[in-house]
């Protein structure tokens, strides 16, 4: 640590744009129109809940507190220790944060954010959310082919996913699958880029780089922001190697601003203020090491090291320091500078302020984003080879061991009851396979979000994607493998129409059961707490469903369950399709009655009697009804919790307005 007497070195020289080696601007296409965002007196509130379940006590804390600035056209960094400030900064002024909890401006232009200005600028998560399963290639020209207009000729979209391949130094790597932190993090900058959207956000795109991989990433920003692009984006302790691209840096800190300005002024301000540049190659580390407390100098009180050991002291020490930073520059000449720029967009807007509420818009049409979405996840679903591989060959074990022990069912009085097991069997194994398909939509609940809320699809279209593409193989493949296997073996039915009958049955029972699970499990992302669920609820409907084949049916009590027991409608359908029409005791078996005297049944239709089951067709068809208005309805409720977070926000937002005009 160096004494204020002590004279600044300051290596920092003007920068000029095009001064990037190998990136002339020459010949350079330019964005037609040039966007710059203004925010003004940005504050930040999120509300946070204490207590016990029936007494939560909410409180606001301030994150963010009066802040403004400008970005404009190039390389807009801002910088801050890792309290969560910079980031949350990013996302607030990139319309990623709950708007309730903000108030003050941001402009584009001078005028509000449109309502889907999520959609028309580019935003790069910290957390990659890169489809693993499919190449780089495979994930630039998905996002291109939803995000830019259909109207582009098809070779004006292939030109622009070369370039921005080459751009990244993707080319050579482009039918790679994205799997290491480096290629997933440079796929997802070009999944944006290749949009080409006038303004970008990127929430720490050095984050997991090494040092060559980081400062290309850089100078390929640079040359977009050459373009005309506002490049807005956060970092943690720049190297001069990197800082010397910056066109303005903003300092942020425990949700203060501490500076904001021209980057290469920065260094100049702290000098200034007797605050001595000594990191000749990291002027990160002499920034962050500023608001952190690490020049007493700048309080009014000296301490020593000594007094300041414990986390405490620490912590006031940094607040106080965060105070007298930010006072510091808003008495400054650079913040005056800044003020002049920004009180005339202010005055402009003031006269007329919009009240458009957030909403995705897509440039793609419905059917359109089901294509893309339909050969992505069926790549999706074909890379996981190895898992279905292996559910085929347990379904074959599995029907084998169950087909063996029903091995050749007679058509006998004294079989009745182990053919109706078997269906029985049946029943429990399409509840099981259900469970398969439990992460669907769980898994990719991080990329639907990031995707839907940029404009790439609509929900409609994802989910039913998703269904089609990966659900129906889910469940299809091994609910046909199991059945043909045990039916061959037990040999229970010997005509095809009522084969194809009992398959269809069981399909409409798997995607039920399946569809309860997705129910339970979209947007929920504790593992465990669906598949419980799911188990308790399958174990006691499946045991009342064996009640009913040796009892004929439930205790007065219990009847109303059948009515929301899902195996109830599938087993009895399945036991309708079976013993409709069939004769156990033909003329020339008569002599073997005498063995069934005390359990004789010797029609299907007098088991059916039995177990209370309808003969008329209606008694069979209404059991399928009732399996699809079930997957109707929770189908329904996994679409409506995907879309739930938008619909909320939208309603929130419309209360909000509501609130403003009292």
């Amino acid at each position: 640590m160096s004494s204020n007497n002590d004279t600044a070195t300051i290596p920092m020289t003007e920068i000029n744009p095009n001064d990037v080696t190998g990136m002339e601007t020459s010949g350079q296409k330019t964005l037609s129109e040039k966007f710059v965002l203004s925010f003004h007196n940005i504050s930040y509130q999120e509300t946070v809940q204490s207590g016990f379940a029936f007494c939560k006590k909410s409180s606001k804390i301030e994150k963010l507190s009066d802040i403004s600035g400008i970005m404009k056209p190039g390389l807009n960094a801002i910088i801050g220790p890792q309290d969560g400030s910079r980031s949350l900064l990013l996302d607030v002024l990139a319309a990623r944060k709950d708007p309730r909890g903000l108030s003050g401006d941001i402009l584009i232009n001078g005028k509000p954010r449109p309502a889907n200005f999520k959609c028309t600028s580019g935003y790069v998560p910290q957390k990659d959310v890169v489809m693993h399963t499919v190449t780089v290639r495979e994930n630039v020209e998905f996002s291109a082919a939803l995000r830019l207009p259909m109207s582009m000729p098809r070779d004006e979209k292939s030109r622009r996913i070369n370039e921005v391949l080459e751009l990244l130094h993707l080319d050579e790597e482009s039918n790679v699958k994205p799997r290491s932190k480096k290629l997933l993090k440079r796929t997802s900058i070009a999944m944006e880029l290749v949009a080409e959207h006038p303004i970008l956000f990127l929430d720490d795109p050095t984050t997991v780089l090494d040092m060559i991989t980081a400062i290309d990433i850089i100078l390929v920003l640079r040359r977009m922001s050459t373009r005309g692009q506002t490049i807005i984006f956060s970092i943690n302790q720049p190297p001069y190697s990197i800082f010397r691209y910056f066109d303005s840096v903003t300092l942020v800190a425990s949700g203060k601003l501490i500076l904001h300005g021209p980057a290469h002024k920065a260094l100049e301000y702290f000098a200034s203020t007797g605050l001595n540049y000594v990191f000749l190659n990291h002027p990160g580390n002499f920034l962050l090491d500023i608001i952190t407390g690490g020049f007493s100098a700048i309080l009014d009180t000296e301490e020593d090291d000594h007094e300041a050991n414990n986390h405490k002291e620490l912590s006031e020490r940094q607040h106080q320091v965060t105070e007298q930073l930010a006072n510091m520059y808003v008495q400054s000449s650079l913040y005056k500078e800044v003020r002049t720029e920004l009180d005339p967009l202010l005055g402009e807007q003031k006269a007329g302020r919009s009240s458009a509420l957030e909403e995705v818009t897509c440039v793609t049409p419905f059917w359109h984003q089901l294509w893309w979405i339909i050969c992505r996840s069926f790549k999706n679903f074909l890379d996981f080879s190895w898992f279905t591989t292996i559910q085929a060959i347990n379904s074959v074990m599995v029907a084998i061991i169950v087909g063996t022990i029903f091995h050749f069912l007679q058509d006998d009085c004294i079989e009745v009851q182990r053919r109706a097991s078997l269906l029985f069997s049946l029943t429990v194994f399409q509840c099981v396979i259900s469970m398969y398909p439990r992460n669907l939509f769980v898994i990719d609940r991080n990329r639907f979000l990031h995707e839907h809320t940029s404009g790439y699809y609509r929900v409609s279209s994802y989910f039913l994607g998703k269904f089609l593409a990966e659900l129906v193989p889910r469940v299809l493949l091994p609910s046909i493998i199991f059945t043909v296997v045990v039916v061959s073996i037990a040999g229970i039915i010997k005509d095809l129409k009522r084969f194809f009958t009992m398959l269809f049955t069981i399909m409409i029972l798997a995607y039920s059961a399946s569809s309860l699970l997705l129910s339970i499990g979209t947007r929920n992302n504790k593992v465990t707490t669906p598949t419980v669920l799911m188990t308790t609820y399958f174990v006691f409907m499946l045991f009342f469903s064996a009640l009913e084949i040796y009892s004929g049916s439930l205790l007065p009590g219990l009847s109303p369950i059948q009515y929301i027991n899902i195996p109830h409608y599938g087993f009895t359908a399945l036991l309708h399709n079976e013993f409709l029409g069939q004769n156990f005791c033909p003329e020339h078996k008569t002599a073997k009655i005498s063995s069934c005297e005390n359990y004789v049944i010797c029609t299907g239709e007098e088991f059916l009697m039995i177990q209370g089951i309808d003969l008329s067709p209606w008694g069979f068809w209404q059991n399928h009804v009732a399996l699809v208005c079930i997957m109707i309805i929770f189908l329904s409720i996994t679409y409506v919790r995907l879309s739930a977070q938008n619909k909320v926000k939208v309603l929130k937002s419309c209360w909000r307005k509501f609130q403003q005009l009292f």
